[in-house]
């Protein structure tokens, strides 16, 4: 026997739907490309959207076929989220950041048919438009003021004149909840990044999870600023969780300085952020070289990569600050793990608290995880018992577009597969997962596994780093032991042995890094996450002083 429910598909145009018709005068900011600061309210976003959608209609855009972008977080390109998914088209969210090489590989891969792009990257577009194969439309997002008087694309439109040849009486289609509706790669470091396909179904399940309570918390009342890019992982997910429950969205497009952000978290009252953590140390840099404080903000998402303990203590003791821990892929849409307390740890002073709020987190709603060994067996949730962490769920990975990769799943004794994360992690009795490194990133010493990124983490914690990252070195009796990467703060002097007499007594002594070298950066991904394979290639022959 059915149940006797309407049959309504989850489709990512009911967002907008619901934005207009019940918070039609919330406000998106946006600090523009050209310089000003922009407002428009969910109806005039629900309007354009349409407009839009007419306008890659006209194009010849059909359903299934890729438009890709280019774009800061910017009220046009929140525009492009709808326009194009809601006509049954996929929108794909290329990185800017990545070498002009793999943003040909990707745009042929992924077969785009039309790219938007911001003014900020019409040098990047120009060089690659001759050699991409597919696209057939490049759309540059500003208006005819600030058209190039002349540019190397040939045929390059611009993306208000199209939105003013179109009116907004369109209607958005009804279709399988399962279709696809927006693609991003992976910023793998090893062979070309693969697709990961979202579908309508998948995206709405992801927005109804990260909206909850004990997830992102977002409602009506917050003011929504995301660091993180609409280009990684569709910014976690947030411009579409704020029309679910209809936040303010403030987008700060290409400044993510410092000085830009606090502006703009000031003058626009932000209440709710998420960004990586090498975002937050430019901020946290700028507000604590000026004195200033937050009058408003009072929660901040960090994922992308564990975030540092003394910067959550920053945050939280300085600042007055909440953050929640996060932990994703983008194979996973990406959310996974929220690090919201539980009762049981209200009776734990501040320190006990920020030690739970380093681990990354219990699962939302909707996602599995468990930890197995090397022989794929499954290992207890005691909180000491590391193993490579496995996960399933509606909105994660089957399998990558067009199979690259074979099938990456890895199925149990009743068949069922889990998606192997990379992760080496454990889970407390609690339920709360802590990720002790990446599989690729463990030191192995005499057989024993060290995690980099607790010693990164120590690192972090003295008053003059910066940065710091700890990678694999060569070791003749030992296979390999802990070398230290590390950035110093401007204008502070710091010695090998003052740095690594700061590890006395806070680990084994055995875990305790063999050497340490300074540099004046360390390389950073198309996502703010360390290169630490751009590290071990730089530092395969470094003679560690214990060889």
């Amino acid at each position: 026997m059915n149940g006797q429910m309407m049959q309504q598909p989850l489709l990512i145009s009911s967002l907008l739907v619901h934005a207009e018709r019940h918070h039609a005068e919330q406000q998106i900011v946006t600090r523009r490309v050209e310089g000003d600061i922009h407002r428009c309210s969910f109806r005039d976003l629900a309007v354009r959207s349409r407009r839009m959608a007419k306008a890659m209609q006209a194009l010849g855009v059909t359903p299934g076929q890729r438009v890709g972008t280019l774009a800061w977080n910017t009220y046009r390109h929140m525009e492009l989220y709808y326009a194009v998914s809601g006509t049954g088209a996929v929108l794909h969210t290329l990185n800017p950041r990545l070498h002009p090489d793999q943003v040909v590989y990707i745009a042929d891969h992924a077969e785009d048919q039309v790219l938007c792009f911001d003014l900020t990257f019409l040098p990047l577009v120009e060089a690659v438009a001759s050699r991409v194969a597919t696209i057939k439309h490049f759309v540059l997002m500003t208006d005819r003021a600030h058209m190039p008087a002349a540019s190397k694309i040939p045929n390059l439109l611009c993306y208000e004149d199209l939105l003013e040849a179109q009116d907004d009486r369109f209607v958005w289609p009804q279709f399988d909840e399962n279709s696809a509706s927006s693609l991003c790669y992976t910023s793998g470091t090893t062979g070309n990044p693969k697709g990961v396909l979202y579908s309508h179904r998948s995206t709405m399940l992801h927005t109804f999870a990260a909206a909850l309570p004990d997830s992102l918390n977002c409602s009506s009342r917050d003011v929504i600023l995301p660091v993180v890019p609409m280009f990684h992982v569709n910014a976690w997910g947030l411009p579409y969780v704020a029309c679910m429950v209809g936040a303010k969205m403030v987008f700060p497009g290409a400044g993510l300085d410092g000085k830009s952000l606090y502006e703009l978290f000031e003058g626009e009252k932000v209440t709710v952020s998420a960004g990586v953590p090498t975002v937050w140390q430019g901020l946290l840099g700028y507000t604590e070289a000026n004195g200033l404080k937050f009058s408003t903000m009072r929660r901040t998402v960090i994922g992308g990569s564990a975030c540092p303990p003394a910067m959550m203590k920053t945050f939280q003791e300085t600042y007055g600050v909440h953050v929640l821990h996060a932990w994703g892929m983008t194979e996973m849409s990406p959310l996974g793990t929220v690090c919201t307390l539980k009762p049981v740890h209200d009776a734990l002073d501040a320190a006990g608290q920020r030690a739970i709020q380093a681990k990354q987190g219990r699962a939302v709603f909707g996602v599995d995880m468990k930890i197995v060994d090397a022989a794929g067996h499954e290992l207890p949730w005691d909180g000491k018992a590391t193993g490579e962490l496995l996960v399933r769920g509606p909105w994660i990975v089957n399998q990558y577009f067009k199979a690259e990769g074979g099938d990456p799943l890895i199925p149990d004794a009743d068949g069922r597969g889990w998606f192997p994360t990379g992760d080496v992690s454990m889970i407390d009795p609690d339920g709360f997962m802590q990720i002790t490194d990446r599989s690729k990133d463990v030191i192995k010493s005499g057989g024993e596994w060290i995690g980099s990124i607790d010693l990164e983490n120590i690192a972090m914690a003295h008053p003059k780093v910066a940065m710091a990252a700890c990678i694999a070195a060569f070791h003749p009796k030992w296979d390999e032991r802990p070398l230290l990467v590390v950035m110093k703060k401007p204008g502070t002097d710091l010695t090998r042995d003052e740095l690594l007499a700061f590890y006395e007594g806070k680990i084994a002594k055995w875990w305790m890094p063999d050497d340490v070298v300074f540099v004046d950066a360390i390389p950073l991904g198309a996502t703010g996450k360390m290169q630490k394979n751009k590290l071990r290639d730089a530092f395969k022959s470094h003679k560690l002083p214990t060889a």
